[in-house]
């Protein structure tokens, strides 16, 4: 029988046990795993005519329907049916099929695994972890497998990184009773404008304060394997004076899997979305996982919630991996679902990283591969860079520069997008990230609570959580102008990088790139005026 290898799905490991370059430990498998259950999804992919006439409308501003990406652009049931019948065939249980067919979420033992998808199944060890992950490229018989193009989740030892950077207590606030040591933070900063920093002087630094938008009637995505607590997101709407409510915030568990404990990037997300668009409604996805196919799995949920949800036009996703570590099977199954989102009216924010111009496969700095990292260099999404951002002790910005762990660069897997060009943009046809940056240097910091406590965290984390909320005051204002929400967001700004509506940020280096006149790869067309922006998009 004929079958169809998908090389592309999986990183090679070497053959025979021991240490790998890329700090892995491979060793055999035991019997003993072979019972094991392992989650296997089966990525489909649209006729290349179609998608490239949804990444032309996308890149001409049309917004479509979620029930025409259901229908034009879903994988034909003829393709899907037979896959469907042969893994039921082989043991396979069947958990969700997509509502654009363009992804089967299934679960089988090890054995199944590879016994079906004649692949051989090793013990890898990382970070201290040890998984059941494929040595070498699964395939599946050739007549079932017409429009599938990736197979996920074989190797969960692979998986994206969070973008948050240094997490450290903050003297910045004294104890409510000063005979009290429990570090409470009190209703008023010691020193005004000085990290760490709160909503409201953030909101003055890019001119978003006095506009009268809060983001009612607006909802932001969150994109993250868990939940942050209430008690945390308390505290910081408390001490930033804002009246936000717990009832405001929806916490969908996409997977109904055991979350991971609370760390710092969800309560960063969550608090600082939520405290740019305080009157917001907020939707937090938790994945469970890093890894990609569970984060299929909660774009392909948020997208089917946006058919419910027609407000629900922004989202913010602080993940990414290195473009040189990525398998091509993901980047495809990524970008169909940034693309459908895109297509949807969504505009989805993803940090750029910090680890500069030369990020390891753990998303710290290197003398590794130039490289930008996935999912930043989609060009269905808007990748944010990072500042560092001073504020005198007025309010007013002292200086910002390009921060040096700020993530940038060409990308190796994109072409350059048609609405990517203007005054500083080089000559060439990589896609090229950062598209905006804000404020991200953690020496510089966030004001964030967590476990009670005040702390100081930045990180391009904090920069595309910014940016999601002051995309749902953009969109507040267009409902208030009687225009319809944004489409995709980077065909639109383009345009303006050389106007009021961003202050060009001149100097900084992440590495191999330098902030210049104009767009650059550290800080792309600058950072925003609220103001001005809110004027030109209305």
């Amino acid at each position: 029988m004929n079958r169809k290898l998908f090389h592309d799905s999986v990183a090679a490991l070497p053959s025979q046990p021991g240490p790998t370059p890329n700090a892995l430990k491979v060793n055999a498998r035991s019997p003993s795993h072979d019972s094991d259950e392992m989650k296997v999804t089966f990525a489909l992919g649209i006729d290349d005519s179609l998608r490239q006439e949804l990444e032309s409308r996308v890149a001409n501003g049309d917004v479509v329907p979620v029930s025409e990406l259901n229908s034009k652009y879903a994988v034909p049931e003829s393709e899907i049916d037979p896959l469907v019948a042969y893994l039921k065939s082989e043991g396979f249980k069947i958990d969700e099929v997509s509502n654009d067919r363009t992804r089967v979420v299934t679960h089988a033992t090890v054995k199944q695994i590879e016994n079906s998808l004649q692949v051989n199944m090793v013990r890898v060890t990382r970070d201290g972890i040890t998984y059941t992950v494929a040595k070498d490229a699964p395939s599946l018989p050739s007549d079932v497998s017409t429009g599938v193009h990736a197979i996920l989740g074989l190797q969960p030892c692979f998986h994206a990184h969070k973008h948050f950077r240094r997490i450290t207590p903050t003297n910045r606030f004294e104890p409510t009773d000063p005979q009290s040591n429990t570090g409470e933070p009190t209703s008023a900063p010691n020193v005004a404008n000085s990290p760490p920093y709160l909503v409201s002087e953030i909101l003055a630094a890019y001119n978003a304060d006095g506009l009268n938008l809060t983001g009612k009637g607006q909802v932001i995505a969150i994109l993250i394997d868990t939940f942050p607590a209430d008690t945390d997101l308390q505290k910081f709407w408390q001490r930033n004076g804002l009246s936000t409510s717990i009832n405001q915030v929806t916490k969908i568990n996409v997977n109904g899997a055991t979350l991971p404990p609370t760390e710092g990037e969800e309560t960063l997300d969550a608090q600082w979305t939520s405290g740019i668009a305080p009157d917001a409604q907020i939707r937090i996805y938790a994945s469970g996982t890093l890894q990609f196919a569970d984060l299929d799995r909660a774009l392909d949920r948020i997208l089917a919630d946006v058919a419910e949800l027609p407000s629900m036009r922004q989202l913010s996703i602080s993940l990414g991996l290195g473009e040189t570590f990525m398998q091509q099977g993901i980047v495809r199954s990524q970008h169909q679902r940034f693309l459908r989102l895109a297509a949807a009216g969504v505009n989805v924010f993803v940090s750029t990283g910090d680890a500069g111009s030369n990020p390891d496969s753990t998303g710290h700095a290197s003398d590794g591969p130039l490289q930008a990292e996935f999912a930043s260099s989609d060009p269905c999404v808007i990748g944010v860079g990072g500042t560092t951002l001073i504020l005198a002790s007025d309010g007013s910005v002292s200086r910002e520069t390009g921060w040096p762990d700020g993530g940038g660069g060409k990308s190796i897997l994109f072409g350059r997008p048609s609405w990517q060009k203007g005054d500083g943009v080089p000559a060439g046809t990589n896609r090229l990230v950062p598209d905006v940056s804000v404020t991200a240097d953690p020496n510089a910091g966030a004001l964030v609570i967590l476990h009670g406590k005040a702390h100081q965290i930045g990180g391009t984390s904090w920069s595309a959580p910014v940016w999601t909320g002051f995309c749902a005051l953009i969109n507040e204002a267009r409902e208030n102008a009687a225009k319809p929400f944004l489409p995709f967001l980077n065909p639109l700004i383009y345009p303006l990088g050389n106007t009021p509506c961003f202050r060009d940020i001149v100097s900084g280096s992440n590495g191999a790139y330098s902030a210049a006149e104009g767009y650059d790869m550290v800080t792309g067309l600058g950072v925003p005026d609220i103001k001005a922006l809110v004027q030109a998009l209305t």
